[in-house]
């Protein structure tokens, strides 16, 4: 199939996560399949669950670019959460602070705006603070973002923060 206007069939990563229900693998595969890709190998971790309470699974297939770029669009079609496309999908992260009620202002809420931002994910969170939604409480927050876009997640960052009337700690940034 080296004659697809594509170019050659080549080995690509995707990482998604996935709702812990039946059927969520089985409807992330069949993208691939519909349009032509071939899987190499799948590593569904089901013990493990990401930040937002969802399966990581990481599939290994081969594509032509056109394909690849197909099934990309398929799966975001159906609303799966795509961590990482590729090889330089997500090159950078960052580590920020926020600090404020974040219980009491919805924390997965505020995952979710930060994951519906196109150019970043959250990769990871930790939540320190007392007992009870009353109460001030700080979560670290890495973000993994596209190439380039680092600025682009962090105003978003300070968006919801804003809005939400959280202090964010950003990464010192900047010549010593």
């Amino acid at each position: 199939m080296d004659d697809d206007p594509g170019g050659p069939r080549q080995a690509h990563t995707v990482r998604l996560e996935l709702n812990d229900e039946p059927g969520e693998l089985l409807g992330a595969l069949e993208p691939i399949a519909d349009r032509g890709g071939n899987l190499l190998s799948i590593f569904h971790e089901r013990g493990s669950v990401t930040p937002r309470g969802r399966i990581p699974v990481e599939i290994d297939l081969e594509a032509t670019a056109s394909q690849f770029d197909a099934i990309i669009d398929a799966l975001r079609g159906r609303g799966v959460n795509i961590i990482q496309a590729g090889t330089e999908h997500y090159g950078e992260e960052v580590t920020l602070l926020l600090v404020g009620h974040l219980i009491d202002t919805d924390l997965s809420d505020t995952v979710e705006r930060l994951d519906g931002d196109s150019h970043a994910s959250v990769i990871d969170i930790s939540l320190a603070g007392e007992v009870g939604t009353d109460n001030v409480a700080t979560a670290r927050i890495r973000l993994a973002a596209e190439a380039g876009r680092i600025d682009d997640a962090i105003a978003t960052v300070r968006g919801v923060a804003d809005e939400k009337d959280l202090r964010v700690v950003e990464p010192l940034v900047g010549e010593a």
